[in-house]
């Protein structure tokens, strides 16, 4: 291992690519001190499921592209999208292994935007949890307190952002996945728009539209920074997002206006919140109130019921056919010795879901969105808890549970916020404005019209300046 950049966790990942612009440090200098605080931190935090420090150095010796993140280390998350010749795991022993031959287009606009991957980060089997505590892999470790959950499915990617291994990492979002572990680890974390993001080739709609990529960072201008390297639809793309108006970086600092704004921290279904999920809100209600905009209390009217049985239908199918799939590819037959009982599940219910069941559960989803939608021609921006309590210890929200209904009914209380967004394909992100007493971080979520990121990220960016957490620094960091 080469000189290491004793200065490296105090920039972000565009002030990083500054510095190689300038010669100041090489990619190679970067990487190696990268790779330093996961040999270290790794560890304790399990983020980091397998090396793949010989693509970087393919990388870097080829000549690294030059974009906004030239030279600046990145890992990806080891679900959905494919790295030619290495394989995406899934965090599943039923997927060990499954390894193709083409990059996903997201992870070719990465190596375009100058970024060297080093690794893949842990999720939770096939991204089915709220917590990142696959028996594949064991449990990521939040570095707040290493005994709490990172939140899922992109645990392991918000642990190692949030921890200054990386300035960025790979996430994707089918029910919450960048927004909860953002709000577990205190990291910033954006859900793009429903086809802002590419997923193909090997993807055509996961979810039926409600799964989609995006990053994990510790500042708003890195996220928007990336956007701007990953958006616009690929081939065959079944969605489309309307372009904004100017790169997304350049709303970043941009005054946002007098916004209409409305905020709850009731769960739409009645789900018990935590006193400290209320307690941010209600924060953060108060700072976009002394920062101008016009704040009331209000929330989304939907069918929080129907959507909850087509959900689980939408899940249920979709779920059965990728474990099918996956048993098929590798000749394995389904069990506990490869699958959780969670999976297993999904699998046996994915099997009773008729053909007529599943049209009937994508008409709720897209009256449920007209439904959300709606309320946002009132207001420009929703604000709620991500999730509706702290990060829990390790274990509660087990996905291995011989119990279907409490390891069910405990996953799906904890998450009752996030999922509306999906179903709408709108844009929202997790804020870290709010810490407990403790010192556990406690995110925020805040969400806008479709295709509407550009509000957001300048929102963002004046939530940035006027409450800063760049500095906020869990114990274990690198």
């Amino acid at each position: 291992m080469g000189r290491l950049f004793s200065e490296y966790s105090n920039f972000d990942g565009l002030g990083l690519a500054e510095l190689v612009r300038k010669g100041e440090v090489t990619p190679r200098e970067l990487a190696d001190t990268a790779l330093d605080a996961l040999e270290r931190l790794n560890p304790k935090l399990n983020a980091i499921t397998y090396m793949m420090s010989d693509y970087a150095d393919r990388i870097i010796s080829k000549g690294i592209p030059q974009g906004p993140f030239t030279g600046v280390p990145f890992l990806v998350k080891d679900l959905i999208s494919s790295i030619a010749g290495y394989p995406t795991n899934c965090g599943s022993r039923l997927y060990q292994g499954w390894t193709r031959d083409f990059n996903s287009e997201i992870i070719n606009r990465f190596n375009r935007a100058g970024l060297v991957t080093l690794g893949r980060t842990n999720t939770p089997e096939n991204g089915i949890s709220a917590t990142c505590e696959p028996v594949a892999n064991g449990p990521s470790h939040n570095p707040w307190k290493l005994d709490h959950i990172t939140g899922g499915s992109s645990g392991g990617s918000a642990a190692a952002v949030a921890a200054g291994i990386v300035p960025l990492a790979h996430g994707g979002d089918g029910g919450g996945s960048i927004r909860m572990p953002s709000a577990c680890c205190g990291t910033f974390g954006m859900k793009p728009t429903r086809g802002r993001n590419p997923m193909g080739p090997d993807n055509h709609e996961l979810w039926h539209g409600m799964i989609v990529e995006g990053v994990i960072t510790r500042t708003v201008r890195d996220s928007a920074a990336i956007l701007d390297c990953t958006a616009g639809p690929d081939i065959g793309a079944p969605y489309w997002a309307q372009p904004p108006e100017r790169p997304f970086l350049d709303e970043v600092g941009r005054d946002p206006g007098r916004l209409r704004v409305a905020f709850s921290a009731e769960a739409p279904g009645g789900e018990p919140v935590d006193e400290e999920c209320k307690k941010a809100v209600a924060d953060a209600a108060k700072l976009m109130e002394d920062l101008g905009h016009q704040v009331e209390a209000a929330a989304p009217v939907w069918d929080v019921a129907a959507w909850g049985e087509a959900f689980m239908a939408i899940l249920m199918s979709n779920e059965c056919m990728f474990l099918q799939d996956g048993a098929a590819m590798f000749n394995r037959t389904p069990g506990r010795d490869n699958l959780e009982s969670v999976n297993l599940f999904l699998l046996e219910q994915g099997k009773e879901i008729k053909a007529v069941d599943l049209l009937r559960s994508l008409v709720v989803k897209n009256r449920v969105t007209r439904q959300i939608a709606g309320f946002f021609e009132t207001y420009d921006i929703f604000i709620s808890p991500v999730l509706a309590g702290p990060p829990l210890k390790i274990g509660v929200l087990s996905t291995d549970l011989d119990d279907i209904g409490e390891m069910m009914g405990r996953l799906l209380s904890y998450m009752p916020f996030t999922s509306m967004f999906n179903v709408t394909g709108q844009p929202a992100m997790s804020v870290p404005l709010y810490w407990t007493p403790d010192g556990l971080p406690v995110g925020v979520q805040f969400a806008a019209k479709y295709a509407n990121e550009s509000l957001l990220y300048q929102l963002a960016g004046q939530l940035e300046k006027a409450r800063p957490w760049i500095n906020k620094r869990p114990p274990l960091y690198a």
